[in-house]
Order: C-alpha cells, then sequence, then structure tokens
C-alpha cells in the first residue's frame, strides 16, 4: 500500500525547531546566559500556550464543558495560536473524531494502537487525513462561533504575531531578543508541543484504567504534572464533558482551577461536572470486572464470583440509596426547607445511608484485596 505524501512544512518545523532547541539553546546558555527574565517568561508562555490549548482548545471547544465570555475566548484563541497546532477549528474536528472513533485505526486521527512514535508526532508527518482540511461537519457549533471562525480564517497572521511578535516584544523590553527568541519564542515551543502530543500518546501507553477498559487511556500523576493536568486521561474518556480531569481537590490539574477560578469573576460560567454516583458506580464496575478476571481461573471460581458478585450488587444498591437521599437533601436545601420536618428526616435517612454505604465500600475493597484467597 502507497505511504500518503510526507507533510514538508511539518516536517521542517519539528525538525528546526527541534534542533534550535537542543543545540542552539544550550549552546546560548552556555556562552552568554539567560536571565532571570527571559526564563520566567518561557515558563509563564509554557503555561500560557500550552493551557490555552487544555483550558480552550479541548475542554471549552472540543468538549463544550464551560462557557466563557469573549475577553477568555480571544485569550485563549491567542495563545492556542501561540502553541502552533493549527486552528481551534481544525484542532477541534481531529479531537471530536478521537473521541468518537478512539483506537480505531482507520478512523481516530491518532490512534495509540498504531504506536507512541504514530501516535505523539508521526499522524502530521504526513497527509493521513487530508480530508480533513475541508470537512468540519462535526463542528458546525464551532462555525457559529465568531471568535473560533475569526482565529481560523486569520490562522497564519495571528500564529505568527503570537509566537515571533510577543518574544520580540518581551526580547526589545528586556534588552535580549536573541535570548528571549530562543528561550520564550522556540524552546517555550518545542516543549508545548511535546507535552500536549504526550497526551495523544503516554497518556494511552502509560499508567493505570480504574473507570474503563474500553479504550487505551490511562491515568497517569506524573503525565498530569507535565500536560496541565490532562494525565488523568483515563477519567477524560469515558466522562468527556466534565470540566474537571483531575477530580480530587489534590489532583494536578491546572486547567481545571483556571477554569474554576475564573467562574469566580463571572468570566467562566455553567461548569459541566459528572454526577458523583456514575464516577463512583463506573470505578466500582471496573474493579468488579478485574476481580473476576482475577478469580476466573481458580478451582473454587464459580463460588469466589458469587460472592464477589452478590457484594458488588449489595454495594450498587446502597450506591443507589445513598445518592438519592442526597439529591432529596440537596433539593430540600435550595428550596430553603432545612428546617423543615421533612428535612430533618431526610437528613437522618442520609447520613445513615452514608454510613451504610462506606461499611459496604470497605467490605468491598477488604474482598478486592483477595486476603482469602491462598498465596500463589
Amino acid at each position: 500500500m502507497k505511504k500518503p505524501r510526507l507533510l514538508l512544512t511539518n516536517i521542517l518545523v519539528f525538525i528546526i525547531t527541534g534542533l534550535i532547541a537542543l543545540i542552539l539553546v544550550p549552546f546560548e546558555a552556555v556562552q552568554n546566559g539567560f536571565d532571570g527574565i527571559e526564563i520566567a517568561a518561557c515558563v509563564v508562555l509554557i503555561y500560557f500556550s500550552g493551557m490555552s490549548i487544555t483550558a480552550g482548545y479541548h475542554r471549552l471547544w472540543s468538549h463544550k464543558a464551560y462557557e466563557a465570555n469573549t475577553f477568555v475566548k480571544v485569550v485563549l484563541a491567542l495563545g492556542g495560536a501561540m502553541a502552533l497546532q493549527n486552528s481551534i477549528l481544525h484542532w477541534c474536528s481531529d479531537h471530536r473524531i478521537h473521541h468518537r472513533h478512539v483506537d480505531d485505526n482507520e478512523q481516530d486521527p491518532y490512534s495509540a494502537k498504531k504506536g507512541f512514535w504514530y501516535s505523539h508526532i508521526g499522524w502530521m508527518l504526513r497527509e493521513y487525513q487530508i480530508h480533513r482540511y475541508s470537512d468540519y461537519s462535526n463542528c458546525r457549533d464551532l462555525q457559529k462561533d465568531k471568535v473560533v471562525m475569526w482565529q481560523h480564517n486569520h490562522y497564519l497572521a495571528i500564529m505568527l504575531i503570537a509566537n515571533f511578535g510577543i518574544p520580540l516584544i518581551l526580547g526589545l523590553l528586556n534588552g535580549d531578543v536573541w535570548g528571549m527568541l530562543l528561550l520564550a519564542g522556540v524552546f517555550r515551543l518545542v516543549v508545548v508541543h511535546h507535552v500536549t502530543f504526550f497526551i495523544n500518546s503516554l497518556a494511552h501507553i502509560w499508567g493505570r484504567q480504574p473507570y474503563t477498559d474500553g479504550n487505551t487511556a490511562r491515568d497517569n500523576d506524573i503525565l498530569a504534572f507535565f500536560t496541565f493536568g490532562e494525565g488523568y486521561h483515563n477519567y477524560h474518556h469515558i466522562f468527556e464533558y466534565d470540566y474537571r480531569n483531575g477530580i480530587k481537590w489534590w489532583q494536578f490539574d491546572p486547567t481545571k482551577w483556571l477554569i474554576r477560578g475564573l467562574s469566580y469573576i463571572g468570566w467562566t460560567k455553567n461548569l459541566r461536572r459528572c454526577p458523583e454516583e456514575r464516577i463512583e458506580k463506573a470505578k466500582v464496575a471496573m474493579q468488579l470486572k478485574l476481580a473476576k478476571e482475577k478469580v476466573s481461573k481458580l478451582p473454587n471460581a464459580d463460588e469466589v464470583l458469587a460472592r464477589i458478585q452478590t457484594e458488588y450488587e449489595l454495594l450498587a444498591k446502597r450506591m443507589t440509596e445513598y445518592y438519592s437521599a442526597k439529591k432529596q437533601l440537596m433539593e430540600l436545601k435550595k428550596q430553603s426547607l432545612q428546617r423543615s420536618y421533612k428535612s430533618l428526616e431526610i437528613q437522618y435517612t442520609y447520613k445513615e445511608l452514608k454510613q451504610n454505604l462506606a461499611i459496604q465500600k470497605e467490605k468491598w475493597l477488604q474482598l478486592n484485596r483477595f486476603d482469602f484467597l491462598p498465596a500463589t
């Protein structure tokens, strides 16, 4: 089968910027050094352009996980152009196809099942998806967004101004244009390229799958640190419309914190969250599947599997009861009926069900440790 033709522009961009970052930047560091302002500018612009992809291209426009005002949209559109990953419209179209056909080697634009190299960068080096440059039928909603179309129609100019104009101005202000262009311009671009590319490659190869093994996506705390919170990828692929990737308060997800922070001043709104009940049930269902796989070859497998299934069904029942009571209580609080007899009754039931759920969860976790099985 004949391979699609090479995309020379993309290849040259990756080679030239890569060589500058690997050779010229270290040479400049040894010969003349970089001052604190240049280093600070590099770090700030890494986060600005990188999080414009994660908060803007990805969570705002691809998944409609929240809404933002025009100012925030324009800033994210500029930062996204600075990341040099194509226009919002094109990026989102590819990404929506990826989610719809994840791991399908024929339809997923950057299928991880084609290997690390292909999913990381190889898919951008040949005309594998040439039709994508004219077909944006899966982004009709985005074609109604004035900021998206402004950036798409003027992408080249915006990209050049953002990538060269901003570092140039900062260099002039700091008195060292060359150093700023090297560090905050090219080196920053290469870093942002590869940390975001890791979401397509490493985040589908390295990590755990606590919510689903229906696709290759994985959760990885280390990757989350380098990808602005996008490393909780197993969660994202099952609950893609959640504005969060790291759902625990302690999980490193600066993109989530940015979106949430802007909501406090009214710049973002309608932040979408997956219901806790769905998250917990997905996690327990995955634990059930793994438990069944572990004991399926034991001599007394049927007996153990029956025990596991019974405990799972009881846990699912407790979860349904608890979350139903929690929902009722929240609705009563919204209606300002906290002191009513009905509310007090629901609160009592809620506390009792919460305790029952905690007990059942502990029993389930103990069962999943398989302490009752003989050592192998």
